[in-house]
Parts: C-alpha cells; structure tokens; sequence
C-alpha cells in the first residue's frame, strides 16, 4: 500500500516536502490571486511543489455576523479561475 498521491501535478507523501498554503477564507479574486502570486513566487524558488489552499465559507467566526466568504458558487468560481490561470493545484 503506498501512502503517495497526487493533488493535480503534485505528488504527496513518500517523504517529500510540499507546502498547501493560502487565505482562511477568499476575501475577494484580487486578494487571493495576490497570494498565490506570492507564495509561488516564493515556492518556484525554493523549487517546493505549492498547493493553493482556500475557504468560500468559513462558518466557525466568532460572530454569526462576522463575514465568511463568498459562498460555495462565487468562491469555486473564483478558485477554478486562479488554479486555471496560474497553473496551480487548488484544496477547499
């Protein structure tokens, strides 16, 4: 039994570092393209495989009034996009 798999081009597991980072929750496209842009930047240069990581609804805020994204069709929208246009696996 192998404990390795593929998130789109990344292999995980087998000892291998890689790093799923992004916003808790998408505030808005500009802020999570913004982000990504970032960290694969810095990623690429570390030649670190980089999995897109983000919420469209983040229920667990401490207030019921506290903002919690997009929602499921707006936010998917806008994570097909970055992973489409950047080239990058994308975990909700």
């Amino acid at each position: 039994m192998s404990a390795e798999f593929e998130i789109g081009p990344v292999r995980v597991g087998g000892g291998r570092l890689f790093l799923v980072a992004g916003p808790c929750v998408i505030e808005s496209e500009a802020h999570v393209r913004t982000m990504a842009d970032a960290i694969q930047r810095i990623t690429s240069d570390l030649k670190l495989p980089y999995i897109f990581k983000a919420s469209y609804d983040k229920a667990n805020r401490t207030s019921v009034k506290s903002f919690r994204g997009p929602g499921l069709v707006e936010g998917t929208a806008i994570l097909r996009r970055l992973g489409e246009a950047r080239g990058l696996p994308v975990l909700t």
